[in-house]
């Protein structure tokens, strides 16, 4: 029997390449077809069969608060009363920098965009405009967003689907794209030694979540700084994925580490497409209208995302709202830890706050190397046992579970049950 679900793909695929929107959604490298949801609720998705699943990937992140949030919905609607884009500037674009910077101080001054790939790109175009250099150095496995100079050795989707760069990136675009593993210094000081006065930036996720979660190791953070003061170089976090996740300033405010620049998404729109990057004054004066760095978009500070954005990041000061998050992720990760080990499973737990990430492999896992030991093949049966009872995880090795809010103890409960159920087949 066909389920609505393969009606529904099959459909998708006449019509968009792959039958998704994003590549690693159709779930390939675990061995399944996606499912195609039709309603969040709280922890939960429901797919087009009526089939509810406890959700761990969140829209992979943003969704802290949880699916449909009445706080979120109420802000949106009352804001799209009054019109839903204009191309002009709004005072709320204004709140929502201001309340951004008092959260992230680093980031003196910020534009706001619309995707996370957004904000990198334009991130490193300021970098190289500010600096006059033209190289940039990225981690082994570190995924920036697909603008064509990061696609080099990326992880997230290209490492879910073994693609080792991108058809269609000329090679002068990654020419000026240095590579260099995670949490390895050394290199970096290498990259700069034979780079003398050519480097504009280091781009780096704080906490590595592209290649699964992988954690800074000690003084890694602090390194990056001094290195990149020393050589001229600006440091760039990009906290797309950590921003407000693992602590309400991010990983900057979690590991006392200042960055030059810093880009954040997923969080700051409150479910809808924003982003935003921002850093010292003087770099942010650089950028037109003030200065000759060129970055615009027609839907930047679209008022409906500034303000879902500003009510999650006034719902997530609330008191015990993090101490929450770390309950629910450590409850979340001992317990795979536990079931995995149960069952005589070699594996890997690493997290950080509501953020985390089950290796197949005995570990440590701190770079992209010690990543791809992982046994994708366990994972994908994992996956697939996991869904069948009804726990909606991400559908690859590489990528990181969220945990929100909304997720209640028994919600951890039922996926640790389902977790050890499937582990022990």
């Amino acid at each position: 029997m066909i389920t609505k679900s393969q009606s529904i793909f099959e459909r998708a695929k006449a019509v968009i390449p792959g039958g998704v929107n994003s590549p690693v959604r159709a779930c390939r490298s675990v061995g399944v077809d996606p499912v195609f949801v039709v309603q969040g609720d709280g922890s939960a998705i429901f797919d087009a069969d009526g089939n509810k699943y406890i959700d761990l990937i969140g829209s992979w992140g943003p969704l802290i608060l949880g699916h449909s949030n009445s706080e979120i919905l109420e802000t949106i609607a009352e804001t799209m009363s009054s019109g839903t884009t204009f191309g002009a500037p709004t005072e709320i674009e204004v709140r929502f920098a201001e309340t951004l910077k008092s959260i992230v101080p680093s980031m003196e001054m910020i534009r706001a965009v619309s995707s996370g790939t957004e904000a990198t790109m334009s991130a490193l175009r300021l970098a190289r405009g500010f600096t006059g250099r033209p190289k940039i150095i990225k981690a082994d496995g570190g995924y920036h967003g697909h603008a064509d100079c990061l696609l080099v050795a990326a992880g997230s989707g290209a490492a879910t689907l073994g693609i080792p760069g991108s058809a269609g990136v000329p090679e002068g675009a990654a020419q000026d794209t240095i590579v260099v593993p995670y949490n390895d210094l050394p290199a970096i000081e290498r990259a700069f030694e034979a780079n003398p006065a050519q480097i504009a930036a280091i781009i780096i996720e704080p906490i590595a979540g592209n290649m699964g979660l992988v954690i800074p190791a000690a003084g890694y953070l602090e390194g990056l700084r001094t290195l990149t003061t020393k050589h001229g170089a600006l440091l760039i976090f990009d906290e797309v994925m950590t921003g407000f996740r693992v602590a309400y300033g991010g990983a900057q405010a979690l590991y006392g580490v200042t960055p030059d620049l810093t880009t954040i998404g997923k969080i700051i729109g409150g479910g809808l497409p924003a982003a935003a990057f921002g850093g010292r004054t003087d770099i942010m004066h650089k950028l037109a209208p003030l200065g000759p760095v060129y970055q615009a978009g027609t839907l930047s500070g679209n008022p409906m995302a500034m303000a879902a954005g500003l009510k999650a990041m006034e719902i997530l000061g609330r008191p015990g709202t993090y101490d929450r998050l770390e309950a629910l992720g450590k409850r979340l990760g001992d317990g795979l830890l536990a079931a995995a080990q149960a069952a005589g499973i070699s594996a890997t737990m690493n997290r950080v706050g509501s953020m985390l990430t089950l290796f197949f492999t005995a570990g440590p896992v701190t770079d992209y190397a010690t990543a791809k030991t992982a046994d994708t093949a366990r994972f994908g049966s994992f996956f697939r046992n996991m869904r069948d009872r009804g726990v909606f995880l991400p559908p690859s090795q590489y990528e990181a579970m969220f945990v929100s809010l909304a997720h209640t103890d028994e919600d951890l409960e039922a996926v640790l049950s389902a977790a050890k159920a499937s582990l022990a087949e």
